[in-house]
């Protein structure tokens, strides 16, 4: 009898048993191994990545694209903020189960007339009666964005030196201080007043400034210190003066409020009587974006202040002075923020001014240069997104009663989504940057490519 017969051997098949494919599976026993990839052959290098992956990867992780996703996000939780808070919302939300719609048509209706009434108040009026009422909008706009943009500056640049400067406040009133001081009770025409009032406000603010670099560069003193008690001594200090009638305050009057701005040192209305809140001031504005821009990115002084800003350390060995820098860098963000009390004083606000005349543009300022990234056309963007914001906001609160506290969740909630990349790239599911790659992440990585080498050097 055969071994076949008796069951003791393999059955017969086509195949010896050596070509036969290798049982797997859950019924086997044996877990399934998958089929390994074709190994390229010896000394054949691994084809890069198609160009465009690569550069659609490095636009998806560019500041651009997650300052644009910040801002939206931002708007997105200000939409439920603003439909949490709304009344109708409320009411129907009490018989969601009952009629779902009608809940979700109260958001839509809270939501989209909220940011329709901040377009309308802030950009274009569709529904004005001549285009001059419907394009004052946006001329208003730019009149609220010409000092946040050139306080923001000041702030901007004192950061590329490696400096916080959260003085700008203090700057902005000395500044319009020794404007009024120096210029408010002189006679003269135009073409001399105004750019002596100019001058005067940006050097008032330069030497305010100026004390905060000289301190740091001889005694190191903290920035952040300084510029915060620089900011009291500013604020009591105006407040005397304007109740002084013998410095500020207005002949006649027991009021604490300065003089008004005289008429030849106010600057003249850009496009006509029309447009109240557009003046000269914005494109003396523009004028010093384009200065401050060229002064860090392309002058020999503005790349000192960049390496000392990057390493104080280096720049010191390369033989920079760290010291002059710091002084420089306080005096130009001084008068930047003086530029911006100029704007207020010699245009928005003409009829006098008191210890307040910063409007809270000061702060504003922190904000407008950490959502422009300390960069020149950053904080100049950065700087009419918030104009926008604050000419809208009355819009919103008048037409829709949107109390104007919710634009200012929506600026902060901007500035923690730009602060925070990280974030934003996992809402969005951008691509990661290497900083950000965890430990255990990179530490695979590098036992990856090791075993690439070690199997390339081997074949």
């Amino acid at each position: 009898m055969s071994d076949n017969a008796t069951g003791a051997g393999p059955e017969p098949t086509g195949l010896p048993p050596e070509q036969l494919p290798p049982a797997s599976g859950p019924l086997t026993g044996t877990p399934a191994v998958p089929e390994a990839a074709p190994k390229p052959p010896p000394g054949a290098e691994v084809p890069p990545p198609p160009r465009q992956n690569v550069i659609i990867r490095e636009i998806l992780r560019g500041s651009a694209v997650t300052t644009i996703l910040a801002i939206v996000l931002a708007m997105v939780v200000g939409g439920i903020l603003i439909a949490i808070t709304n009344p109708d919302v409320q009411a129907a939300a009490g018989y969601f189960f009952a009629r779902p719609q009608d809940t979700l048509v109260a958001i839509w209706n809270a939501v989209s007339g909220a940011y329709y009434a901040l377009f309308q108040g802030s950009i274009f009026n569709p529904i004005a009666p001549d285009f001059v009422s419907a394009i004052r909008p946006l001329t208003n706009t730019l009149g609220f964005a010409a000092p946040l943009i050139a306080a923001g500056l000041g702030v901007a640049l004192a950061f590329r030196v490696g400096l916080f400067n959260i003085g700008a406040r203090g700057q902005m009133l000395i500044g319009a201080a020794t404007a009024a001081l120096v210029t408010f009770h002189l006679d003269l025409p135009m073409w001399i007043h105004l750019p002596l009032a100019v001058a005067a406000g940006i050097a008032g603010g330069a030497i305010w400034g100026g004390i905060v670099g000289l301190l740091k560069a001889r005694t190191d003193a903290h920035e952040v210190i300084l510029t915060i008690m620089l900011n009291y001594v500013a604020l009591y200090l105006v407040s005397w003066m304007v109740r002084t009638p013998e410095l500020l305050q207005k002949a006649g009057s027991n009021q604490p409020i300065s003089a008004p701005t005289p008429e030849t040192a106010q600057y003249p209305s850009l496009f006509g009587p029309q447009f109240p809140l557009l003046n000269w001031g914005f494109p003396v504005v523009v004028v010093t974006t384009l200065i401050v821009w060229w002064l860090i990115e392309r002058s020999s002084l503005g790349f000192r202040m960049r390496a000392v800003g990057e390493n104080p350390h280096a720049a010191r060995a390369a033989g920079i002075s760290v010291q002059r820098m710091y002084i420089y860098a306080m005096l130009f963000a001084g008068g930047l923020a003086g530029l911006a009390a100029m704007s207020q004083i010699l245009g928005s606000v003409t009829s006098g001014f008191d210890s307040g005349i910063d409007a809270g543009i000061g702060f504003d300022a922190i904000t407008v240069a950490l959502l422009g990234r300390s960069r020149a056309w950053g904080t100049f963007w950065a700087g009419l997104l918030f104009g926008a914001l604050k000419a809208g906001s009355f819009t919103m609160q008048a037409a829709q009663g949107i109390p104007v506290d919710i634009v200012l969740v929506v600026q902060s909630l901007i500035v923690l989504f730009i602060a925070a990349p990280p974030l934003i790239r996992a809402v969005f599911f951008l691509p990661k940057d290497e900083s950000e790659l965890s430990t255990r992440g990179k530490a695979r990585a590098a036992r990856r490519t090791a075993r690439s080498e070690e199997k390339a050097v081997a074949s």
